[in-house]
């Protein structure tokens, strides 16, 4: 809920914003406002603010999909433990250079040292130990 209301806050000020810089730019092109220091300034740091909402915003909408679905992290769900499970697999998989044994094995070992955790958990602890080391 948190992240939506920042991309929802950020996409209205991102929205404003680059109405208002539409507006100085075009006051600017027709000759209506006259070019000195202050317009100047007040243009760049519009191009500024504009610029790092879009970074930061699409920065936030791209890490919200790489992220997994974790709607229910205490009570396991079948279908959804099964989607996430082949997907984070084929990370494991992926990042193992297609070595499907090594991949079962390094879960295996991760249900040995940490038993009666969900499927999917043990993916991305293998995941998070591959990527530490």
């Amino acid at each position: 809920m948190g992240n939506q209301v920042v991309i929802a806050v950020g996409t209205f000020i991102l929205l404003l914003t680059g109405l208002l810089l539409g507006y100085v730019l075009s006051q600017l092109v027709l000759g209506y406002l006259a070019f000195n220091l202050l317009t100047f300034f007040g243009t760049l740091s519009l191009i500024l603010i504009f610029g790092t909402l879009y970074y930061v915003l699409f920065w936030q909408l791209r890490r919200e999909q790489s992220r997994p679905s974790t709607i229910n992290q205490g009570i396991p769900n079948q279908v959804d433990d099964g989607v996430s499970d082949s997907y984070l697999k084929n990370r494991l998989i992926a990042k193992l250079s297609g070595d499907t044994a090594a991949a079962e094995r390094l879960i295996e070992q991760a249900k040995e040292t940490y038993p009666g955790m969900p499927e999917n958990w043990y993916c991305e602890r293998v995941l998070d130990d591959l990527e530490r080391s």
